[in-house]
């Protein structure tokens, strides 16, 4: 659920972009919708015709941004100010505002998770999978807080706060109408590039789990012909279609982003279980800094689950409505799978 509703997110991120660069009179609903029937039917075709085009759009979008950052710093003007820190005295109308700012930061950090999806085709993940989840996110803290600042730089705190296409603003005030065209064709591609990701690898979970028996057989058959989850991925296209269409953007981040931080909270909770339940196995991974860290990376899902709650809670308890539909139906697939052997 959290993976569709990220895609559904980010096409519509895409459609903002798009309708600036085309002018396209179309609803950001109806283009997002568009998009992903196409990523839909790209990735139908097999692994590597995915994967052929998500190597294209990565290339390309970390060009774009690492382009955006550079000429904004040497031709956008403006500049940066430390002070003041806090635009209002320290209350608690404070902290919920810098609990609602964090809902769409969490989401721009998200989808590193997906990369444990290839664990099991990894020669040592143990050590390859902690090393590249390491390397890859300090890259990425690199590259997403040189935008910040080149953004506060170039457009102050006002005009960042005024503006739907923050990149297309920072190019404009450094190169013009035409240099904040070029920058919405790269944010544009950006999110393909996500979406892409998405629809390559989400749906070999849900074939994995079908061919585990928690799911429909059929969404854990292969095309003879692509060896692609055909039935997995129009599933996960169908879904992401249907979130895009019926929720404005800030509505699906609430969804997603409380759903995606229990989750892994959870997930950090367990990990006190684990290690008392394996002590002295020999077997158990060396996470460093534990239990500290974990205990820091719990307390900061629990932190970020409470602000979506006091930012929307009508739109979190939607979310959390979605998310709970899922135990009945692991308990039917459960019991099914039971009675089969």
């Amino acid at each position: 659920m959290t993976q569709t509703g990220g895609m559904a997110a980010v096409a519509v991120t895409f459609a903002r972009y798009f309708r600036e660069i085309s002018g396209a009179a179309w609803s950001d609903s109806s283009i997002a919708a568009v998009v992903l029937l196409a990523l839909t039917v790209i990735n139908c075709f097999g692994a590597r015709a995915g994967s052929n085009v998500q190597s294209a759009l990565m290339l390309t979008k970390t060009a774009a941004i690492a382009a955006m950052v550079v000429l904004g710093f040497a031709l956008g003007g403006g500049q940066l100010h430390a002070l003041p820190l806090l635009d209002r005295p320290v209350s608690f109308s404070l902290l919920t505002a810098i609990g609602a700012a964090m809902i769409p930061v969490a989401f721009a950090y998200g989808g590193w998770q997906t990369s444990t999806f290839v664990a099991g085709e990894m020669r040592d993940p143990a050590r390859d999978l902690s090393r590249g989840l390491v390397a890859g996110v300090a890259g990425v803290i690199a590259l997403y807080l040189a935008v910040n600042l080149v953004c506060l730089k170039v457009l102050g705190t006002d005009g960042l706060a005024g503006t739907m296409t923050p990149a297309s603003a920072v190019m404009r005030a450094a190169l013009g109408e035409r240099g904040a065209w070029w920058i919405a064709v790269g944010i544009a591609v950006s999110t393909l590039g996500f979406l892409s990701q998405g629809m390559l690898t989400a749906p070999r979970v849900y074939n994995a789990m079908a061919r585990d028996g928690l799911f429909f057989d059929r969404v854990g058959q292969l095309d003879p012909r692509t060896g692609a989850p055909v039935t997995a991925i129009v599933l996960q296209g169908a879904a992401s279609v249907i979130i895009a269409w019926t929720g404005s953007y800030e509505r699906i981040l609430n969804y997603v982003v409380s759903v995606d931080f229990i989750a892994f909270g959870m997930t950090a909770f367990a990990l006190f279980g684990l290690r008392r339940a394996h002590r002295g196995s020999g077997a158990t991974y060396r996470a460093p800094g534990h239990p500290w860290t974990t205990a820091l990376f719990a307390a900061a899902c629990v932190a970020i689950v409470a602000s979506t709650v006091a930012a929307d809670p009508a739109n979190t308890a939607r979310g959390w409505g979605i998310m709970l539909t899922g135990l009945p139906v692991y308990w039917y697939w459960s019991r099914s799978r039971k009675s089969r052997r």
